[in-house]
């Protein structure tokens, strides 16, 4: 399987239940054969007061084991929507530190002007 990082130029920003939760210039886009591109967010860049970690783990064999993440925004709850490799495989270390979002979890991630 094969694995490419790389920068995304621009800004990006996440939102959902309408609220703006990630903003990034910094984002980096992982490729893997046969699956859509994936944006992961630095931890910094995503609002981490609206996110609450859950107990769901999950393993691929070519990144590592995954945590995940409700995000929790006016007592409303969008379950396991955010996720994250804290200590990824060898060959993807530049994901760690970062969150990435399902598309169809949260309300859009779209580039900014």
């Amino acid at each position: 399987m094969a694995i490419a990082l790389e920068p995304l130029a621009g800004k990006v920003a996440v939102r959902a239940l309408g609220e703006v939760i990630a903003e990034s210039e910094r984002v980096i886009v992982l490729r893997e054969s046969g699956r859509e591109p994936v944006l992961y967010f630095p931890v910094a860049d995503v609002r981490m007061d609206r996110l609450k970690r859950t107990e769901r783990r999950s393993l691929c064999p070519h990144k590592g084991i995954a945590s995940y993440f409700n995000i929790l925004i006016g007592g409303r709850e969008i379950e396991n929507a955010v996720w994250a490799y804290e200590d990824p495989i060898s060959t993807v270390t530049a994901i760690a530190g970062h969150l990435a979002f399902y598309p169809d979890r949260v309300d859009s991630i779209e580039a900014l002007p």
